[in-house]
């Protein structure tokens, strides 16, 4: 998780203004001529082989972490806390996994950690690829369709001292790393993201100093090349596979940010992901907090979703669309302030893509983030787990269940949310999740 909306703790003063205009910008040239929604009608379940699942990332949630970019921040003082154990994932994958299979999943996302198996140039950390190979097994045992991420932010520390994504080494040595990692789980056919939330990833390496923000445009040429060499190499190990790259869907601005990077490999996607967790409209300008790091106070109305849906599937034709994350922040497992429950958020959400699946739009699957709560990249105070973790105040690091584990559970059983089903919150008052057609063409 999560696109420029995660940990952007630092975010430049000029990025915020930039929104802030742009939403200002609208709310004047629609806010006075667009009436509210009617009221939508009940959705269907979804097909049978739709894919619900959990999603996760190796470095927030496994602990025990090895020499790497982000411990380098971390022990530069760039973040709120330190990592230590996080939910030690590390070590208790096997009872996690367990309870994504209690609640039906059919997909379960991870990472691989390139800094965790190559410490040091070209040696190879045996016992981390065992643990890799044993988590994997675990998932396709547990009868759930592993989703591989390559690139989750994180690269080794080695790396990081010769200048990250802007030494020209760095490319060949993804490239290499990840054909063995490929190598090693094509045989499962998992699904595959490639890079995790390009934008967003770009961005944090400005932020937390991995790269001058001059670099960047370098960064994302290069990002461009991973992607295809590794989707070419992929598709030649499994001709079947399904290879994506998920993209952190920011409202207003997404349009813009895609020229970066998805339209640059729209030839390279087998599915198109997306990330969906925050919204905007004229009357809930909440989501500006998402930029200051205060997940909770920001707007998550779940009806953006289906504008986000919408609005990709008209930009990327013929694709399937698979929601690769979505979910809501609370502060420290607390209420929010908007007294959102995460139980009903979820509800929400699946209404409204059941929705989109009934006007056409393609989506296959949908992860919730997360199955526990993580490391926030730099945080342990936003949480988005299924299951809540004290780190910081539980030794054990016991999974306490939230309503959200009752509520998926049966929403996976009745593969999705009855035709009786009405969203605990109305849709939102012109949205702008997908500007300006979001509020100009409400959803049916």
């Amino acid at each position: 998780m999560l696109g420029v909306s995660a940990g952007c703790r630092g975010a430049p003063s000029r990025i915020k203004g930039a929104v802030g205009l742009v939403v200002l910008a609208l709310v004047a040239a629609l806010a006075t001529a667009i009436a509210p929604a009617a009221d939508a009608k009940p959705s269907s379940p979804l097909p049978n082989d739709f894919l619900w699942g959990v999603a996760s990332s190796g470095f927030q949630s496994e602990g025990s972490s090895p020499d790497s970019n982000w411990t380098r921040y971390i022990a530069r003082g760039k973040t709120d806390d330190r990592i230590g154990t996080s939910v030690d994932f590390r070590h208790r994958y096997a009872s996690d996994i367990a309870l994504a299979k209690q609640l039906g999943a059919k997909v379960y996302r991870v990472g691989i950690e390139w800094a965790r198996i190559e410490k040091a140039p070209g040696k190879l950390d045996v016992r981390e690829l065992d643990y890799y190979d044993s988590l994997v097994k675990a998932i396709v045992n547990a009868g759930m369709r592993p989703m591989i991420t390559l690139d989750h932010w994180v690269y080794p520390g080695w790396i990081a001292a010769l200048g990250g994504w802007k030494d020209s080494r760095t490319l060949e040595t993804w490239l290499t790393h990840n054909q063995l990692v490929v190598e090693r789980f094509a045989k499962y056919h998992p699904l595959w993201i490639t890079i995790n939330e390009p934008s967003a990833y770009v961005l944090k390496e400005v932020q937390f100093g991995g790269l001058a923000a001059r670099d960047a445009p370098l960064m994302f040429d290069r990002l461009v090349q991973a992607h295809k060499a590794i989707y070419r190499f992929i598709h030649r190990k499994d001709p079947g596979a399904q290879v994506s790259s998920n993209v952190a869907y920011v409202p207003t601005a997404e349009p813009v940010l895609d020229r970066q990077f998805l339209d640059r490999v729209r030839n390279q996607l087998d599915y198109v992901g997306l990330d969906y967790y925050y919204s905007i409209s004229p009357t809930d300008l909440t989501a500006l907090f998402a930029a200051t790091g205060e997940f909770w106070k920001a707007s998550v109305a779940a009806d953006g979703i289906f504008y986000a849906l919408r609005d990709m599937s008209r930009r990327f034709p013929g694709k399937p669309l698979y929601v690769v994350e979505s979910g809501m922040a609370t502060k420290n497992g607390h209420l929010r302030p908007d007294r959102y429950r995460r139980a009903d958020h979820l509800r929400d959400l699946v209404y409204w893509v059941q929705k989109a699946r009934r006007t056409g739009i393609p989506v296959i699957g949908m992860n919730y983030w997360s199955l526990t709560d993580n490391y926030e990249w730099g945080s342990y105070t936003p949480r988005f787990g299924l299951y809540t973790v004290d780190v910081k105040t539980d030794p054990t690091l016991r999974r306490k269940p939230t309503a959200a584990v009752a509520a998926f559970r049966k929403i996976i059983a009745d593969n999705g949310v009855g035709r009786s089903y009405r969203p605990t919150r109305p849709a939102a008052f012109c949205s702008l999740a997908a500007a300006p057609l979001s509020c100009l063409q409400p959803a049916p």
